[in-house]
This record gives C-alpha cells, structure tokens and sequence, in this order.
C-alpha cells in the first residue's frame, strides 16, 4: 500500500506537469504565431484588448491582450494598411470589430479600418496595429526599428506617438514583470 500511494503521487504530479507543458507549448491562444499567421477575431464573442506594459529601455508601450508588443507601420498612410500578403504574414495586423482598452491605453484612441481582405483592423491614434512573428513572447519587442517591407517599424506609446528608441539586447522584459496591464 505504501508502495503504490508514491506512485499514485508521482504519477498525478507527470500528469499535471504535462497538461501545463502542452498549455504553455500551444501558446496560450495568443494572435500570430511563429508561422505568421493573420490572427482572427476570438471566438465567444472575446475581442483583442489593448493595453500598456512597461518594457524597459522603451518605455510604457502598447500591447494586446496576450502582452504581445504591438507596432505602427512607417509605410501606412493615415488609417489605411499599406501591409499586405507577406508582409502580414510577417507582421500580422490586430483584427477585431470591437476592440476593447484597459489600463493606460486610451479608449478615445482607439478605432478600426477595413483591410483589403474585408477583415477589420484595429487602429490607434490613427495608426493601424501590427503584431511581429519574430516575438516569441510577451514582453519581446524584436520588431521595434527594424526596416522591413520597405520601411520603418515602431512600437507605439499609450499616447499613440512612436517610439524611435532601440529595444535592448534582451528583447523585452520576462511576461509580467513591470507590465501594468
């Protein structure tokens, strides 16, 4: 008896362990993937939720929902997404027809434009929004001033202005620290 109660335990615990490992594996849901996919609205009627996260060497800035940085695209030309094909697989837009807004980010700030493909993205201070598939993390910000599809790409403040500083070696701070969300 005393023999298989240990087993019972260590068992349970590889289970759990594992359920957790698969969770964290799938990414937890979040928009764009490695692979660069064009994210979709949720289902269960959940939209993309803006935010703010503090990210060291840049500052408060924008993020979504899943705490993934958020960018502006220097090619765009007012509302209208300029980023198309590759260049959204590559950076793929916030999509949402009713985005929401938490914590810094302003609310008056925030709108949609109809893309191309008839999906709605989401724009802030007149800027649509992008997210990068070379992040592979909350916090990272491995998009901030790289020069890709023919021109500059920023992350935003909570202010919708763009932050022209350089993201640091590190790429972003560890999911939750010094986020206010």
């Amino acid at each position: 008896m005393t023999r298989t109660r240990p087993t019972t335990l260590l068992a349970g615990a590889a289970a759990v362990a594992l359920s957790a490992l698969a969770t964290g594996g799938c990414g937890g849901g979040g928009y764009g993937d490695s692979a660069g996919t064009t994210p979709a609205t949720p289902a269960g009627g959940h939209h993309p939720t803006i935010g703010a996260a503090n990210e060291g060497e840049l500052g408060t800035i924008l993020v979504d929902s899943n705490g993934r940085t958020l960018y502006l695209f220097r090619s765009d030309s007012g509302s209208k997404s300029t980023c198309l094909g590759a260049c959204a697989g590559t950076w793929p837009p916030l999509t949402a027809t009713k985005p929401t807004v938490s914590g810094r980010a302003s609310a008056s700030l925030v709108g949609t434009s109809n893309r191309s493909d008839g999906k709605q993205q989401v724009i802030y201070n007149g800027h649509p929004l992008y997210l990068y598939a070379g992040d592979e993390k909350a916090g990272d910000t491995r998009g901030q001033g790289l020069t890709d599809f023919g021109a500059s790409w920023y992350v935003l403040t909570p202010a919708g202005q763009q932050v022209s500083g350089q993201a640091s070696r590190s790429y972003g701070s560890a999911p939750g620290a010094g986020g206010s969300y």
